[in-house]
């Protein structure tokens, strides 16, 4: 009989047989790269099935290529960007040609230097600018095999980058036995087993010699053509007994049972041999001195690794390398817990502390089958260093592993505390309950207890917003107040916060109203008030006294210095006081500072809401092209980061725009959306869009309808402002003046007590909308003066719209001309495409024929993605500052930007500013 040792050892060539059809694919992405562009593609299929195989065709075929590889170990999961590290070690010669915090951020998290906690999303743009710069010397392919088990962080960032990518000679291939939300939209190459034919000629080779017809296609049946399905049943059909062609061995056709096969064969293998391929499989980073190190500890000598290259499972020369990852985890699954935990140990022995501590922590932990302080205190050190380098799901491990091994009550429940929050960060929220209850286990103190109630009460707010939120905040504000009066205030802010946020859809007991009442017996703070108390305080008794009541405090809250740390968490909420007390210039400063710090902190989760703030302010002020340009770069970031905040700044832009069929079609969308999630402010937002895009097109019927109902809901002035404002015109122009009139009560109370120029100048225009003669005339032109001294172009083109309306109405038809030309010239440049036909009809009324205006077209066609690039490279942004921008590399902005300047007849940047007007419309 043959000796099954001596068969033919399994190769990835063998492996590969024929996959013509699939080499076809992947001998066409190599093409793309060269040709300059990229590409991103994931193999799929079953463990042994031949896609590390295809990855290694791909490497031999590409010429002209440089290759990057990396591998997914599953033993090296919890260990931060150990992919990463494995991809990108040898390009770090390229971090000076990045943008600065990008580098930073890179060299941060390889531990190259110390600095401040790293935005995720911020590494995921620094490997794709890194990919992309090195690709900028070579056509670079980025071969990453066995996904699945890459860690957290590494398969986070690759996957963000391969969604990113634009033009750059760049390709980002995967393998993986199943799709995972890291490369979720990526195009898939689904690898099935070899076909009959070449399945039979496989089992052939592999056997030569005579089996049993019904055996050979029994066996092809079963493993499904899989080529190590296929190996392994000829390796024990060579050892088979009775002799092989007569019986089928057990199966082994899937991934389970092909480890099986390998259990078994190490089984047979020394002693000596079988611990040697255990410490290998234990320190997956395939380093021989190391592993080398802690088999003389052991005992064990050089020669004990012959046998296992013998076997086909594993050669060990300058690293260690497994023939198939399933080898890798079939030797450590075939040693017993007691082994694992001795390997484990010597290998933390000769692992250096200083240098490597996660590791050591991770193996130290491994080694440890119970309780033990020391090794917990050790894991919670490696779990904030690996927080501190933007590596959340590593640290989020070691947190688990900590909690698990501390026994002593109160510590157990500060790291489970711990846990819970870098989970909620990582969104996994079922571990982060998992954590919490964890810390509930046994006595705990009072401070404990707050920090718990604290941490679930944030939970419940990422996860459902309308629902026990803002009551779980005032919970743990109130359990707070006796011990940290800052931190106290601090929740009561949040749950304030997460009471406006629910608005109508808001839980019994946790309303606005509810929250207010709670936050006026709240401690007051022991030093003089900051931002935090000025906006609690202020919004608090805007609820509880009167909207005049919180402005004082609103106001000082405009004006107090804050810390960058406090600026990062309050500036939106500040933002939002701004619009609350009409105060137009401090809008404008606090949204445009948001977006600003966001950016220079590299704060990119932070950006989608900086963002929503900013393009609100912007809409106000009639800058709807940069507005629309903040929309796409919002969900440019949301994409990125997997967020999904209600599009309130798309919502007003479309109906700004007067885009019926985009705006029904979005506050359709945001109301499902937003009732789901309980955000009842969202439905308050999408029918105040669909009112101002009504009134826009002189619709006042439905209009009026879609106010009242953004107005139903009567808790929070705050939150109708603005559709108060569309209430009162829609209504005055449907003649239902007892509605009119009592939304202009209502609108009055606040913009008196605000007494803005932006506050006064909307009381006037809506207050001449109920009046006649020369009452009327006069809050008209009030209306106009006093709009006119602020950034408000919308509101004061509407103010002349709805003066020269009523002055044709009283047939002076020179005036009422004079009005509305001013209004269809402010409208039309805008681009409020339904306000300006209102007032083109309102002209053809008194006899003029106004001309439709006809932008300069020397910008038409460019694509929406290349206007973008376009005027910020006009306004002096570099290509890294526009890729930073836009989530794409600097190499794909330079790639549209030579498509701009082939449309626009230019050849270089400098000459954007002759041939893009100053307004973005063209005029």
């Amino acid at each position: 009989m043959k000796d099954p040792r001596r068969l033919p050892i399994w190769s990835r060539q063998t492996d590969l047989w024929d996959r013509r059809a699939e080499r076809k694919v992947l001998e066409g992405v190599v093409e793309a790269i060269r040709a300059g562009e990229s590409r991103a593609l994931v193999i799929q299929g079953d463990a042994g099935v031949g896609k590390s195989a295809l990855l290694d065709y791909l490497s031999r075929h590409a010429e002209g290529c440089r290759v990057a590889r990396a591998a997914g170990v599953q033993s090296e999961m919890e260990l931060a960007f150990a992919g990463i590290h494995q991809l990108c070690g040898q390009m770090l010669d390229r971090l000076d040609a990045i943008p600065g915090p990008q580098a930073e951020a890179l060299r941060t998290a390889f531990g190259l230097s110390e600095g401040p906690s790293v935005d995720p999303f911020l590494l995921g743009l620094a490997v794709l600018s890194l990919l992309s710069e090195v690709a900028a010397q070579a056509p670079l392919l980025c071969l990453i095999d066995d996904q699945q088990w890459l860690d957290w962080s590494s398969a986070l960032l690759l996957g963000f980058a391969a969604r990113r990518l634009g033009a750059e000679s760049l390709g980002l291939i995967f393998a993986v036995r199943e799709p995972n939300e890291h490369l979720s939209g990526l195009p898939e190459l689904s690898v099935a087993g070899l076909p009959q034919e070449d399945a039979g000629g496989f089992l052939d080779w592999l056997l030569p010699g005579k089996v049993d017809d019904r055996i050979r296609e029994q066996i092809i049946l079963e493993t499904k053509g899989n080529p190590l399905a296929l190996l392994e049943l000829s390796r024990e059909l060579l050892s088979a007994d009775p002799p092989f062609g007569l019986e089928l061995p057990r199966d082994v056709a899937d991934a389970s049972s092909i480890e099986d096969s390998y259990v078994r064969r190490i089984g047979d293998l020394p002693d000596a041999t079988r611990r040697v391929l255990l410490l290998a499989a234990a320190d997956p980073t395939g380093d021989a001195p190391r592993i080398w190190r802690a088999a003389g500890r052991l005992g064990i000598e050089v020669e004990a690794a012959a046998a296992a290259a013998e076997a086909g499972l594993a050669d060990f020369g300058a690293r260690v390398h497994f023939r198939h990852p399933l080898a890798r985890s079939a030797a450590y699954r075939a040693a017993s817990s007691q082994e694992r935990q001795e390997a484990h140990r010597v290998l933390a022995e000769v692992t250096d502390p200083l240098h490597d501590p996660e590791r050591r922590a991770w193996h130290r932990a491994a080694a440890t089958s119970g309780p033990d302080e020391e090794v917990a205190g050790e894991l919670e050190k490696a779990g904030l260093l690996a927080l501190a380098r933007g590596c959340l799901g590593t640290a989020g491990a070691y947190m688990r592993r900590a909690v698990v091994l501390t026994i002593e009550p109160e510590r157990r429940a500060e790291r489970a505390v711990l846990a819970a929050q870098g989970q909620i960060r990582m969104g996994s929220f079922d571990v982060a309950m998992e954590m919490l209850a964890a810390a509930e286990t046994g006595s705990i103190s009072d401070l404990q207890r707050a920090h718990l109630d604290l941490v679930r009460a944030q939970l419940a707010y990422v996860t459902n917003r309308g629902s026990d939120a803002p009551k779980l905040l005032l919970t743990a504000a109130k359990r707070l107040e006796p011990i940290d009066v800052d931190l106290s205030r601090a929740a009561y802010l949040d749950a304030l916060s997460a009471a406006i946020f629910a608005g109508r859809l808001a839980s019994p007991g946790a309303g606005v109203l509810d929250v207010a009442l709670a936050v006026a017996s709240a401690p007051r703070p022991a030093h003089p008030p900051t931002v935090l108390d000025l906006l609690l305080d202020g919004l608090a008794a805007t609820y509880n006294r009167g909207y005049a009541a919180g402005l004082p405090m609103l106001h000082l809250a405009l004006t107090a210095p804050e810390s960058a740390e406090d600026q990062l968490r309050w500036l939106w909420l500040t933002t939002i006081a701004a619009m609350r007390v009409w105060d137009d210039d401090r809008l404008d400063s606090l949204s445009a500072r948001h977006v600003q710090i966001a950016r220079d902190a590299a704060a990119i989760s932070e950006l989608p809401l900086a963002l929503a703030s900013r393009t609100v302010a912007l809409l106000f002020a009639g800058e709807l092209v940069e507005a629309a340009w903040l929309v796409e770069e919002s969900k440019a970031v949301q994409d990125a980061i997997g967020r999904n905040l209600a599009p309130y700044g798309a919502l007003g832009l479309a109906a700004l725009r007067g885009d019926a069929d985009i705006a029904r079609t979005l506050i359709e969308e945001t109301i499902d959306d937003v009732r789901r999630r309980g955000e009842g402010v969202g439905v308050t937002m999408a029918e105040w869009a669909n009112a101002l895009l009504h009134n826009g097109l002189g619709r006042y019927d439905a209009a009026l309808a879609a106010a009242r109902r953004a107005t139903a809901y009567g808790p929070d002035p705050g939150s109708f402002i603005w559709p108060l404002v569309e209430l009162v015109e829609a209504a005055a122009r449907v003649g239902t003046m007892g509605t009119a009139r009592s939304a202009f009560d209502r609108l009055s109370h606040m913009t008196s007590a605000s007494g803005t120029e932006w506050a006064l100048g909307l009381e006037a225009r809506s207050g001449a909308l109920l009046e006649d003669g020369e009452e009327a005339e006069r809050r008209y032109k009030e209306s106009i003066a006093r709009l006119g001294r602020t950034r408000q172009r919308p509101d004061l083109a509407r103010a002349h719209l709805v003066y020269g309306e009523w002055l044709r109405r009283h047939q002076r038809h020179v005036d009422a001309r004079e009005q509305l030309r001013t209004a269809h010239r402010m409208l039309d440049t805008m681009g409020m495409n339904g306000f300006a036909e209102r007032a083109r009809r309102e002209l053809r009324a008194t006899g003029e024929a106004p001309r439709k205006r006809t932008p300069a077209t020397a910008h038409t066609e460019l694509t929406p993605q290349e206007s973008q690039i376009a005027w910020l490279a006009r306004d002096g942004l570099s290509n890294p500052e526009i890729g930073t921008r836009l989530f794409i590399s600097a190499h794909t902005v330079q790639y549209h930007l030579r498509k701009v300047f082939a449309k626009l007849g230019i050849t270089s940047r400098s000459q954007l500013r002759a041939v893009l007007p100053k307004d973005p419309r063209g005029t």
